[in-house]
C-alpha cells in the first residue's frame, strides 16, 4: 500500500529504534481523537503512539539513568542529544524538504512530554533547539535553511534563543540590544540574560532593536559562536535545569552580515511569540504522579499503607485530574498553533499558564506524599520539582500569560 508522508516519517523513526513497526501501516489518519485521559497515549493515532513509544524508550534507557548525574555534575549531555537527533528529534516540526523530520506541533508536544519523563532539563533544551530550527525554517530564506537546518537537525550544531535582557524580562518588547546598519553589516551591542546553551551552542537567534521603541522595532539576527565581539558571562548556578549551561551573552560591536537577518526588519517580536513549550511540565507531572502512586502503596504508617488513607487518595485524585486537564489544554493549543487558529496566541498562553502552574503543584504534592524521603536527592521527585519551578517564569511569566489572555478577551 502507498504510505502517507507522516507514516514514512514515523517509519524512519521506528527503524532506528527496536520496538517493531508491524502495526504502523494501518492508515494515514492524522487527527487526534476527542478523548484525552490519564493514559498519555489516549486519543493518539497509531503513528503518534509509535512515535511516543520511541521517545519514551529513549527517555527511559538513555536519559533517566543519567538524570541525577547530569544534574549533580552539571553535565551538558551532547552525546545523548546527538543520539536523540538520530531519531529525528533535532528538528521535529521542521519541514522534510528543509532537512527536518516533518512532524507537526502536536507530535512535537507528545515527544517532549515523553522525553521529559527521562530528564526535564535536557528535554527543555531540546525543545528550545527545535524552536530555533523551526524559526529558521519558517522565516529564513533558502540560503539560510540550506546552511543551518541540516546540521541543527543532526545536532552537529546546537542553537540558542536570545530574548531576555538584564532590564527586559517580562517586558520583552522594551529590549535595548541594538543592531545598527553599517553598509552590508549590522553592528550589535547589548547583552542577553539566562540563555540556555550559552557558550556551548554554535548558533544564536538574537532579538535586537533595529527600529523605534516597542515590538515593531525588533529584528531577529543569527549570530554564530566565534563572531568578533561576541562573548559570554559566567556559568550561572541554578536551582534546576542543571544539565544545560546558562550564561549571559554579551555583544560588543559584534559585526554580522545583513544576510544573517532572519525574516524582515521589525518582524523579530512576531517570530519570538510563536513558541509553545509547556509539554515538559506534563512529562514531569506524569512521572511524579506514577512515583507517588507507587510510593503510597508500599509506605506504611500507623499499621497500614498510605494508600489506604483518605487524604493521600484525595491528593492523588486531584493530581490526576490536574494532569489530564493540563494535557488537554496543551494538546489543544498545539493543534491551534499548527492550524493557524485565530485564537492560537491566547490558547497557548492559557495552556502555559494552566499547565505550568498545575503541574508544578502536582509535583510538589508528589514530593509531600514522599515525606522526608522526597527531599532527598536519591529520589527523582525532588529533581522534577526543582526543574519544573522555572517553567512558570521563563518564556513569559505566568503574570504575562494573564496579560495576553486578558487583552485578547477584552479586544475579542
Amino acid at each position: 500500500m502507498a504510505l502517507c508522508r507522516q507514516t514514512r516519517v514515523s517509519l524512519r523513526l521506528l527503524r532506528s529504534h527496536p520496538i517493531g513497526i508491524a502495526s504502523l501501516e494501518t492508515g494515514c489518519e492524522r487527527h487526534v481523537s476527542t478523548v484525552t485521559s490519564l493514559d498519555s497515549a489516549s486519543g493518539l493515532t497509531t503513528e503518534q503512539k509509535h512515535i511516543q513509544e520511541v521517545a519514551l524508550n529513549f527517555a527511559r534507557n538513555e536519559m533517566l539513568p543519567r538524570m541525577a548525574e547530569w544534574d549533580e555534575k552539571e553535565i551538558f549531555p551532547t552525546d545523548v542529544l546527538k543520539r536523540a537527533a538520530k531519531l529525528g528529534f533535532g528538528a521535529i516540526y521542521v519541514k522534510e524538504d528543509s532537512g527536518g523530520t516533518g512532524l507537526n506541533r502536536l507530535d512535537a508536544s507528545i515527544i517532549f512530554e515523553a522525553l521529559s519523563q527521562g530528564c526535564v532539563s535536557t528535554t527543555a533544551y531540546i525543545s528550545i533547539h527545535n524552536m530555533c530550527a523551526w524559526m529558521i525554517d519558517q522565516y529564513g530564506n533558502e540560503a539560510q535553511k540550506k546552511q543551518y537546518i541540516p546540521k541543527l537537525a543532526s545536532m552537529e550544531r546546537f542553537s540558542s534563543y536570545c530574548l531576555t535582557e538584564p532590564g527586559a524580562g517580562s517586558d520583552a518588547a522594551s529590549l535595548s540590544t541594538t543592531a545598527k546598519r553599517d553598509g552590508d553589516h549590522y553592528i550589535l551591542n547589548g547583552s542577553k540574560m539566562f540563555i540556555s546553551g550559552s557558550g556551548e551552542s554554535s548558533l544564536y537567534l538574537i532579538m535586537c532593536r533595529t527600529g523605534g521603541s516597542g515590538p515593531k522595532g525588533i529584528t531577529c539576527v543569527l549570530v554564530e559562536n566565534g563572531a568578533p565581539g561576541l562573548s559570554f558571562g559566567k556559568k550561572e548556578k541554578k536551582v534546576g535545569w542543571n544539565s544545560q549551561p546558562t550564561k549571559a551573552l554579551i555583544l560588543e560591536d559584534c559585526r554580522v552580515p545583513v544576510t544573517n537577518r532572519l525574516g524582515e526588519e521589525g518582524q523579530g517580536f512576531s517570530i519570538a511569540m510563536n513558541g509553545l513549550n509547556a509539554s515538559c511540565s506534563l512529562g514531569a507531572a506524569q512521572a511524579s504522579l506514577e512515583l507517588a502512586t507507587e510510593y503510597v502503596k508500599v509506605r506504611k504508617q500507623f499499621g497500614k499503607a498510605l494508600a489506604e488513607f483518605q487524604d493521600p487518595q484525595f491528593k492523588l485524585a486531584q493530581m490526576a485530574t490536574g494532569l489530564v486537564a493540563s494535557r488537554m489544554m496543551v494538546r489543544n493549543a498545539a493543534m491551534a498553533l499548527q492550524s493557524g487558529h485565530k485564537d492560537a496566541v491566547s490558547l497557548c498562553a492559557m495552556a502555559k499558564l494552566f499547565a505550568t502552574q498545575t503541574c508544578s503543584k502536582l509535583v510538589n504534592t508528589a514530593l509531600q506524599l514522599h515525606g522526608g524521603y522526597g527531599y532527598l536527592k536519591d529520589y527523582a521527585v525532588q529533581q522534577y520539582w526543582r526543574d519544573l519551578r522555572v517553567h512558570e517564569i521563563l518564556e513569559g511569566t505566568s503574570e504575562v500569560m494573564k496579560i495576553i489572555i486578558a487583552k485578547n478577551l477584552l479586544h475579542h
